[in-house]
């Protein structure tokens, strides 16, 4: 047997079968034998019939099939290994010549993993911008640990007023009728919250607790019901009780309930140092995606479309995970959103490709750069992981395989490349 492999683009070759007649005769002798039972020929149970008789009748092409997939099992893969071919794809197979007594020749066309033209990637410009926190910022993170802190207290001497709670009945009708959904008892609103119908918060402002009163609204003309939709309505109102919030003083003794510093300067300081570096991580991770986006612009790779799809897979199936996990299924999913397979996975390409392509451009960046990762690095990775399995980080290695480990490499050696790219990169 020889093979023989040529270079068709950057991400497909051919590669050439000859194999001996002997061994392509002893295949269909093998054919044969795994046929047989299927054929009938007259005079002969089944199973029975000479190899000659049922070519004789069928043609020895009856074998043809079955003789070169036992041949294609044996050789395809070896050859692949062979000659180090990354195929993606499977192989579109072309027969030249079969047949007993001859050499069966083939070729086999595949995608392969595309080779990849690096542009520039190292001291790419790239803008950074940086974030500056402000003291408005702070406050505002200030107001809502308070807001957290905060009570209902109860109002007895006064009437409602703009941010109180109501807890108040209510009965709507539209020209006298009552409608369906429009009668409730013991309902919550806060006013000024605009949860209700526009004109109705703002006329219960001055009612006082015990009070009814009517009041007259308008349904908007984009309503979810068709029937009240742009329609005058009255609603009768009473007022159950009214309650107000009430904030903490912001002093020290609020720092303190809720911090472990003395005073509310030392809590204020925590609080702009949290978000200088919430602000610093979210500018280096679009520093970092901006390079990244640089460098694959720069670059140049056919990609297979099976690779593609795969990505494509791999997403969906992600996807359809994270339903599972709220108790749906994909298919409801696309039925609730009217969109069928087809318009779901288009949906995902622009992305899909982009991943692919990354990862493509990365592991060429990579190869280019000898870049590696240390067993501290691996290590620091699998401890990351370890807590979501529940196992020690030596339990967890217990139970890997080789590939386990190869997983976890290949994440850090990625890590290391992303940081060589933006060490490398020039901010403007």
């Amino acid at each position: 047997m020889s093979t023989t492999v040529e270079k068709i683009s950057s991400n497909k070759v051919k590669i050439s079968f000859d194999i001996d007649a002997a061994k392509f005769d002893e295949a269909m002798g093998k054919a044969y034998l795994k046929v047989r039972g299927h054929v009938n020929i007259p005079g002969f149970r089944k199973g029975k019939a000479p190899r000659k008789m049922i070519e004789n009748m069928y043609g020895e092409g009856v074998f043809y099939d079955e003789a070169f997939e036992l041949i294609f099992d044996e050789v395809y893969g070896p050859a692949v290994e062979e000659h180090k071919i990354e195929v993606v794809d499977r192989p579109n197979i072309d027969i030249q010549q079969i047949g007993t007594g001859k050499n069966l020749q083939f070729t086999c066309e595949v995608f392969v993993t595309p080779e990849v033209t690096l542009g520039q990637y190292k001291g790419v410009a790239v803008k950074k911008e940086t974030t500056l926190v402000t003291d408005e910022q702070v406050d505002a993170k200030v107001e809502e640990e308070r807001a957290k802190q905060a009570t209902e207290v109860a109002v007895e001497d006064r009437a409602v007023a703009e941010g109180d709670t109501v807890n108040l009945d209510y009965s709507g009708s539209v020209d006298g009728v009552a409608f369906a959904g429009g009668t409730a008892e013991g309902q919550t609103l806060k006013i000024g919250s605009h949860t209700f119908i526009p004109g109705f918060e703002e006329q219960m402002v001055g009612m006082a607790i015990g009070e009814e009163k009517d009041l007259e609204v308008t349904f908007p003309e984009q309503y979810h019901s068709d029937e009240l939709a742009g329609k005058a309505a009255v609603f009768h109102v009473k007022v159950n009780s009214i309650t107000e919030t009430q904030m903490p003083e912001l002093d020290d003794d609020f720092a303190k309930d809720i911090s472990e510093f003395d005073t509310l300067d030392e809590y204020k300081a925590d609080v702009r140092a949290k978000l200088e570096a919430q602000a610093a991580e979210r500018d280096n991770n679009n520093f970092t995606n901006a390079v990244i986006e640089a460098v694959l612009a720069n670059a140049t790779v056919e990609i297979p479309e099976a690779m593609i799809e795969r990505q494509i897979d791999s997403m969906m199936r992600d996807f359809e995970y994270r339903l599972m996990s709220q108790g749906l299924k994909l298919a409801d999913f696309m039925k609730y959103t009217g969109q069928d397979e087809k318009q779901f996975r288009a949906g995902y390409r622009v992305q899909a490709e982009k991943s692919v392509k990354a990862h493509l451009v990365l592991t060429a960046i990579e190869k280019a750069e000898g870049i590696d990762a240390t067993e501290e690095q691996v290590d620091e990775l699998i401890a990351k992981f370890a807590p979501q399995t529940g196992k020690s980080v030596e339990e967890l290695k217990a139970t890997f395989s080789e590939g386990d480990f190869e997983y976890f490499k290949a994440d850090a050696i990625r890590d290391n490349a992303v940081k060589f790219l933006v060490d490398n990169a020039q901010a403007e």
